[in-house]
């Protein structure tokens, strides 16, 4: 095991390191090129003894020839070299600390964040460049990725909740008939524990259907709105009359591209949401491309209706697991679509979902 650890083994140069070492170089480089260019000078100098402008001012003996200058460039050189590459390397340590600040913070963030903080931010300020502009964009992603496990956590938390509640429904009851067997009335028993057992089932469906969603892709072809509403239509209406809603329809062609399963489960949610969350009627509308869903009920306001797509938000406002609004959401998401949540002025919320067109040219 020591072995591979020393095969595996590399010898760690920091970008400090490696800019400093970079700076030095081309500093020594330079110098070096300097250098040889006042040598060849030198060199193309004739090799004769050099004479003073006036031979009485010779004090200090005769004038240096050719080659004691070039030995002189050569030691000067060299001594200049040894000053470059000094002044390299502390220069450019310094510069290339000042340069990577900003890295160092974004890094900081990313160990604050990689540990499970997710509220620090770098907010790196001054010139605009390239460690600005990664700056920006890491704290954009902090800015999601909070998001994300705050909605994580509560959907975590509301679906322990919503999943615990049947099954402690039904051992209380299962209790209750235990203690006292002679005076049940088991077929309402039963009932109920049907009731109970199914309503755990379809928050389990639902969370599984969910779950699929975010982790495929979905094969498209051309369907028409309009009939996946009237295949929807029988179910829906008789879900209605038996809440004693008012349910009405205006179809026209509207060919879009997407999943007809899935469409239909769209359809089928935002209808059965109008009708289980509203007053007493519910309106369905296909436009070209379009397909809104409005009821009446009670005034909401826009903050609640920005939480309805949250897994189990919209349970806090009515009855239902609340679910079905997620899930709608998520399959106009993977179709590439948008959707609305539109509070009506006099109560009620309209629910507006848009689709790419179909390629009927293909």
């Amino acid at each position: 095991m020591s072995g591979e650890r020393l095969l595996t083994w590399r010898p760690r140069l920091t970008v400090r390191l490696r800019l400093t070492l970079s700076y030095a170089g081309l500093l020594v480089v330079s110098g070096l090129v300097v250098s040889c260019i006042i040598w060849l000078v030198f060199r193309i100098v004739p090799n004769y003894p050099l004479t003073a402008a006036n031979p009485r001012d010779l004090r200090g003996g005769p004038p240096p020839t050719r080659g004691e200058i070039l030995d002189l460039v050569v030691k000067l050189s060299g001594w200049s070299l040894g000053f470059l590459a000094i002044v390299g390397l502390a220069g450019g340590w310094l510069l290339a600390g000042r340069m990577l600040r900003p890295l160092q913070e974004i890094t900081a963030a990313a160990r604050r964040a990689a540990s499970g903080s997710l509220d620090h931010r770098v907010g790196l300020t001054g010139i605009r460049d390239e460690f600005t502009d990664l700056s920006d964009t890491f704290d954009e992603m902090l800015d999601r990725l909070q998001v994300s496990f705050e909605q994580y956590r509560r959907f975590a938390a509301n679906a322990s909740h919503e999943l615990r509640t049947p099954h402690a429904v039904m051992k209380t009851m299962l209790e209750v008939a235990q203690a006292d067997p002679e005076h049940q009335d088991v077929p309402e028993l039963v009932k109920r524990l049907a009731e109970t057992n199914q309503r755990g089932i379809d928050i389990v469906e639902t969370l599984l259907s969910l779950t699929a969603l975010n982790n495929r892709e979905i094969e498209t072809d051309p369907v028409d709105l309009a009939a996946v509403l009237r295949s929807a239509w029988p179910a829906l209406s008789a879900e209605a009359a038996g809440a004693g809603v008012a349910l009405t329809a205006e179809v026209a062609e509207s060919v879009v591209e997407g999943n007809e399963i899935l469409l239909h489960q769209l359809v089928t949610n935002l209808v059965q949401n109008a009708i289980r969350h509203g007053g007493r009627t519910v309106s369905a509308h296909v436009l070209p491309g379009r397909l809104e869903v409005r009821n009446d009920g009670d005034v909401l306001t826009a903050e609640q209706v920005r939480t309805f797509v949250e897994p189990f938000a919209k349970r806090r406002y009515g009855a239902g697991h609340g679910l079905g609004l997620a899930l709608a959401d998520r399959i106009v998401e993977v179709h590439h679509g948008g959707l609305e949540l539109t509070p009506n002025p006099a109560g009620g919320l309209t629910a507006t979902v848009v689709l790419p067109p179909a390629n009927l040219d293909g």
